[in-house]
Formats: structure tokens, sequence, C-alpha cells
């Protein structure tokens, strides 16, 4: 690897490229979800035209009949039109596409992909126009050049590199300055030896709000987190620009009534909720107390299915079990010092593992 390499982009020389002079586009074999079998062990990505989680639907049982795409690949479905580079090996939904080269690695498969992603930019592709694998062999992208006028596939994976520790080292200096402030932390006692007590989730929350229904079609695109009943990406499901007739919400619990019922995420910002969640909320709680709570109504899923929701009625009726004090109240202190514990242990091991690797 050249360490004395310009990593400028400016300074570099491009060249636009036809993708299938450059690349293998294929179809891939599409699966549906209903038909797979979703595992918490060691199964297979399963790919979808989600925008988020890098394409990441679920993980799903794998077996000999499933024809697997390999690792170090570029995937992109034909309705919204990403890009996503696979590091692993994987199966997809509907209407997916990969590409192949054996110059792909995850750092050139990164760069790659930004650069896909720029290619299409503004092009009008998405839903109404899909772009299909046909569609895509026959467009350009602009790639960094080499002395021979080749793709500089060396260059790409020391400039992603390079930002990869550039953005390692700012988040270890975060984590440092963060677990300085942690260490005042009060210590805490076990969760097996602490008392608990069972309280009505209207005990607990001061408002509790289902979200408020908006079709997909009527989704304006936008910058703000629109959270329905998904288990991933903390509930995120879109961003959108809607301002009216919709719920906005901050600093709240989602839990999701329907869908992955149960699903439970804590939300600083400013999110707009779908009727398929209900906000959860009480104004003295912060950011560690929420937390804390948050994975404690996340059991709440497992009392339901995804054929019997939480209605606004059934969830004023249910039960949560806290941690207490000497007078029997909810211990708020005791949660919000046991996450921070908590954070404080896991930024240490974190700390830990990147200055051993």
């Amino acid at each position: 690897m050249n360490n004395n390499m310009d990593l400028s982009l400016k300074n570099k020389e491009w060249k636009e490229f036809k993708i299938a002079d450059i690349f293998i586009v294929e179809n891939s074999k599409a699966y549906h979800k209903k038909n797979l079998y979703p595992t918490k062990n060691i199964g297979i990505s399963y790919i979808s035209r989600t925008k988020f989680n890098n394409g990441l639907e679920d993980i799903v049982e794998t077996n000999t009949n499933l024809q697997i795409n390999p690792e170090n690949t570029i995937v992109f479905g034909a309705e919204n039109a990403m890009f996503f580079y696979q590091p692993n090996r994987y199966i997809t939904g509907n209407k997916m596409y990969v590409i192949k080269s054996n110059m792909i690695n995850k750092y050139s498969g990164l760069f790659i992909k930004m650069m896909l992603d720029k290619s299409i930019k503004n092009s009008g592709f998405g839903y109404g126009k899909g772009l299909t694998g046909t569609r895509l062999k026959n467009r350009y992208v602009k790639l960094p050049i080499n002395k021979y006028g080749e793709p500089d596939y060396e260059f790409m994976e020391t400039y992603m590199r390079n930002k990869e520790q550039e953005r390692i080292n700012a988040y270890i200096n975060y984590i440092t300055a963060r677990i300085k402030k942690l260490e005042k932390t009060k210590p805490v006692i076990p969760l097996k030896e602490k008392k608990w007590k069972e309280f009505f989730i209207n005990e607990i929350f001061e408002q509790i709000q289902r979200g408020k229904r908006l079709k997909k079609s009527d989704h304006i695109p936008g910058k703000i987190p629109y959270v329905s009943s998904t288990a991933f990406n903390n509930g995120i499901d879109d961003f959108i620009g809607n301002k009216n007739n919709v719920r906005i919400f901050s600093n709240c619990i989602s839990i999701a009534n329907s869908g992955s019922v149960g699903a439970s995420f804590y939300h600083p910002y400013k999110f707009i909720a779908s009727d398929h969640v209900t906000k959860l909320e009480n104004k003295s709680f912060n950011k560690h107390i929420y937390l804390f709570l948050s994975t404690i109504t996340k059991r709440l899923g497992e009392k339901y299915s995804f054929n019997r929701e939480i209605s606004d009625k059934r969830i004023k009726r249910e039960k949560i079990l806290l941690p207490i004090n000497d007078e029997n109240l909810p211990d708020y202190e005791y949660m919000e010092n046991y996450m921070k514990n908590l954070e404080l242990e896991r930024l240490k091991k974190y700390l830990k593992y990147k200055m051993d690797n």
C-alpha cells in the first residue's frame, strides 16, 4: 500500500467508464420474506429495497436451495435506485441487481458505491422509473484513474481507509472524553439484587398517544425521521417533510403497537410518528431513564403477535416490572445510574479493542 499517495480528490485525474465495460451486472434471485424464516442465530442477510441499514431487512435461515450472492459485491434495487456495498454473502427481495468485480473489496467497494450514487443523482430513477440492470449497464460512472488510464482501485482503497481512520480517531477522542465524564457515576448493585414491583404503564408515563396514519404515497421527501413499526434502525422507516396532518413527538419512547409489536426505542430528536407506534412520555425523564425503560417496554412484545396489536385501551392496562426504592416507588435514580455504568463499561471495552487492534 502506498502511504505517500496524494489522497486529494481534486488533484486526481478522473475518467468516465461505461459500467458494462468494468463491472458485471446481474439479476439477483428474488425471495419473498413470507417464504423465509427469520433467525436470531447464524443465518444469511436478506437485502431488500429498504433505504436504511445498508439494505438489510432481516437475517434468515439458510439452506442449500438458496441462490446466494457472493460477498464483496454491490447491490441495488430497481425502485429505490440506491446502491449498497455488501461485505458478506446475502440473498435479496424482488427487483434487485448485483454488481460484481474481482477488484471490489470493503474499501474500493464503498468508494465505488459512492460514485455510483453520484452517477444517477438527479437522473430521475426511483419509484415510477426503475433502475434496471440493463439500464445501469449502459450508463457511465466517473472514477479516478492510474497512469494507464484504468480505474485506480489502489487509490480508492487507500482513500477510504484514510477516511475510516479519521472517523475512528474522532470517535476515540469523543468516547475518551465521555468515559472521563461517566467515571463520576455512582456505582449500583446488580439488577438481581434490586427489589422490583409492577406498575401500570399510565402510572409511569404522563402522555400516551398513538401516532397518525400517513400513507406511503403521501410522504413528502424531507429530513424528519418517520417512525413506524419496523424493529430496525431505531424504528425509522423514512425521512419526510410533511407538516400537516401529522403528529410530531420528541424526547420520548416509541413502542410499536402493530407489526414488530413491542419494538421500543428512545428518540431524543423530533420525529413524525405513524399510527403503528405509540408515544410514551414523561417530561421529567432524561436520556438514561428512557433507555432503561425502553428495554423494559420491549418485553410487552412477548405477549402479542403480528396479528394482535397493542390497542390504546390495552396499553393503559399493561403493567411493567421496575426496580423500586425504599418507598416502594420506581427508583429512577437507580435506572439512570445503571445505564450510565453500562455505557461506561461498553465504552471502555470498545476503547480497549480499538487500542489493541
